[in-house]
């Protein structure tokens, strides 16, 4: 989890193929009117996170073998609704500045969250350091540091090379 721009997305992929488990991307599952508002640089709010939030938690439960969400879950009531559905959840919060984010947003233009509603993430964001279960990466660290550490957290050795192809 993280702000737009951390990387969730490319080290949720490639933490999913190193476990050899499902990848959720959870942009892929936001409502169609969400999508419309975030292309428009309209923040979403809670009641639009709801659903989404509610329908990652139900492809989380009932994923055999667990999964690997990427989602931006930035705030604690939004990790304790996926928590609700699935009470092991993990967390890896990849922690970046908003200089950079806002950096990397600008650099994928055909996404469809733009640079411009960065600085509302921020304002969202409560980063979930202290809670049960959570893991603080720096997203400035190579993606193959920040998945060694996450995998060893989890407590899986790290297949070699881990996620030295560039993102």
């Amino acid at each position: 989890m993280g702000v737009a721009g951390c990387g969730k997305s490319t080290v949720a992929a490639r933490l999913a193929t190193a476990l050899g488990c499902a990848l959720i991307e959870g942009d892929d599952f936001h409502l169609p009117q969400s999508q419309h508002k975030m292309r428009h640089g309209i923040a979403l709010d809670d009641a639009d996170r709801w659903p989404w939030l509610d329908r990652l938690g139900v492809l989380l439960a009932e994923s055999p073998g667990g999964a690997v969400l990427s989602c931006s879950a930035l705030k604690r009531r939004y990790r304790e609704r996926l928590r609700a559905a699935v009470p092991a959840l993990q967390t890896v919060f990849i922690d970046i500045g908003p200089e950079e984010a806002r950096a990397r947003v600008a650099a994928r233009p055909a996404h469809l969250f733009p640079p411009s509603l960065v600085a509302s993430q921020f304002e969202a964001l409560e980063p979930p350091l202290g809670e049960p279960g959570v893991l603080r990466v720096d997203a400035m660290q190579p993606r193959a540091v920040q998945g060694e550490a996450i995998l060893r957290w989890l407590g899986h050795a790290a297949p070699q090379p881990l996620m030295e192809t560039p993102p």
